[in-house]
């Protein structure tokens, strides 16, 4: 099958996110199973380009209408670790993509609805026909619109599209002229189209894709049923229950081969299951790193570890309560985050400098990926208390480095994590970790309190549930295979 993925990251050359490492783990995913995929990209100026293969021209003159007239790009071919991808670069005064970020600008909708509009038009004049164009997120919402307003009737009628969205919050709303830059006529402008939901003098490119897409994902099965029937919809709920039939949540996976402790060239001691004794070499060195004192003779202590965004999303006040309570049980705490926003950057460079000198705390105000391996692989255990989790890759990393995951009830991590003392649907060899689903002090206090008893007073149960949650296969094989399904259904049958 020829799939083509269009998205506004590709990890590791351009990632703010999560998006980025599922762009690539799906597209590496589909290809190991024997598909032709190609990803189309835009050409940020801040791109990694050490992570980029070389560049070499794949069209010349593309021009995209837009706004009563045409815009010049060029369009170039590269390789990110093996995977095809096609970056649009654009010759125009507006900039779109040389601003030395990827998001943050007050015009973000403008720039993804002219990246949209050029991909289909590369896909177009190059005589590209994918099978699937599978896109992703707020930024290409408007992919499937194009296609089935304009695209469909100059050549492209067989291409059939999947859409996938991340992340619910974030859903690219604009006010109506884009849809005149872009070439979109004003009868789009309706409750059942793209009128968005909330603000009614703008458009709402999520709400174009779930309204126009053959298919409409999310990234977990729970995450699915929280976006249809609770707030984390973020107003689309009724949009989905319009179109549920072709709603589903399909679990996210993990890089199998960038996430191994077997063979992970930034451990300084690799293991698995059976040597896993030696993940006690990658706990003194964490802390030999971080400079934690290293307790284990003659009073062994376990590590606490929070790696992620340090934003509402991701629970920053049980973050911050966490250290404070893994100190009270006698247990080290690491962190590796970035604040996002001032008030958060203030509050935990408070928090950095009063425990500056205590030998039991480090916390890292930045992310580093090399850093961030020898954590998940030095830590014992792993919060993550997040208010709302689409899916979640933090708990998938820590399980498959045997970190026993502490987490919080809802999204991916409600399908990925199952409560060693409580979770009865499953059998307890099977079970992986902790659960707790309030978002109140004694609600963490409970789960991680629990964790941290069996590490003291049962060590040989602990060891076997962090050995029972590496058994876990969340790489992309099953995921892709799932996406494999949803394309089969959708696509044009005389294109089999």
């Amino acid at each position: 099958m020829y799939i083509v993925q269009i998205a506004s990251e590709c990890a590791p050359a351009i990632k703010a996110g999560g998006l980025g490492d599922v762009v690539y783990g799906l597209s590496r995913g589909l290809s190991n199973q024997g598909h032709n995929v190609e990803i189309i990209l835009p050409k940020y100026d801040c791109m990694r380009y050490d992570q980029i293969g070389e560049m070499s021209e794949a069209y010349q003159d593309l021009w995209v209408p837009w706004n009563n007239g045409s815009i010049h790009c060029t369009v170039l071919y590269a390789e990110i670790y093996g995977q095809k991808c096609f970056f649009i670069e654009s010759h125009s005064n507006e900039n779109f993509f040389n601003r030395n970020k990827i998001y943050g600008d007050w015009d973000d909708p403008l720039r993804f609805a002219f990246f949209s509009k050029a991909s289909l038009e590369f896909l177009l004049k190059s005589g590209k026909r994918p099978d699937i164009i599978h896109c992703h997120d707020g930024q290409t919402g408007l992919i499937p619109v194009l296609l089935y307003e304009i695209y469909q009737h100059q050549g492209m009628g067989n291409q059939r599209v999947c859409y996938t969205i991340h992340n619910f919050k974030h859903q690219s709303v604009a006010l109506r002229n884009v849809l005149g830059a872009a070439g979109l006529g004003d009868h789009l402008f309706t409750d059942d189209r793209l009128k968005d939901n909330g603000r009614h003098d703008a458009i709402n490119f999520m709400k174009g894709g779930i309204v126009y897409a053959n298919h409409v994902t999310t990234v977990s099965p729970h995450h699915a049923w929280e976006a249809r029937f609770s707030s984390e919809g973020y107003g689309l709920g009724s949009t989905l229950g319009v179109h549920h039939e072709k709603f589903s949540g399909i679990l996210n996976g993990i890089d199998d081969k960038f996430w191994n402790p077997k063979v992970d060239k930034y451990l300084p001691t690799n293991y698995g299951i059976a040597d896993f004794e030696l993940k006690a070499r990658n706990k003194k060195a964490l802390r030999e790193r971080l400079w934690l004192r290293d307790p284990d003779k003659p009073t062994p202590r376990p590590i606490v570890a929070y790696i992620g965004r340090l934003d509402a999303q991701k629970g920053v006040d049980l973050v911050l309560h966490a250290i404070d309570y893994a100190l009270f049980r006698s247990a080290q705490f690491v962190l590796l985050g970035s604040p996002t926003g001032n008030e958060l950057g203030r509050l935990f460079g408070g928090k950095k400098n009063h425990f500056n000198n205590n030998p039991d705390v480090h916390l890292e105000l930045t992310f580093n990926e090399e850093l961030s391996h020898l954590v998940y692989a030095g830590a014992d255990m792993m919060i993550v208390p997040s208010n709302y989790e689409p899916c979640g890759l933090t708990q998938m990393i820590s399980l498959r480095y045997g970190t026993v995951p502490i987490v919080r009830g809802v999204g991916g991590l409600k399908n990925t994590v199952f409560d060693v003392d409580y979770d009865e649907s499953i059998a307890p060899e099977k079970r992986n970790g902790y659960v707790f689903y309030q978002t109140d002090h004694s609600a963490l206090d409970s789960a991680l309190g629990r964790a941290i008893d069996l590490w003291y007073n049962n060590p040989e149960d602990f060891v076997e549930l962090a050995k029972q949650g590496m058994r876990y296969d969340y790489s992309w094989k099953d995921p892709a295979q799932e996406y494999v399904k949803v394309y089969d259904k959708i696509r044009v049958p005389s294109a089999i």
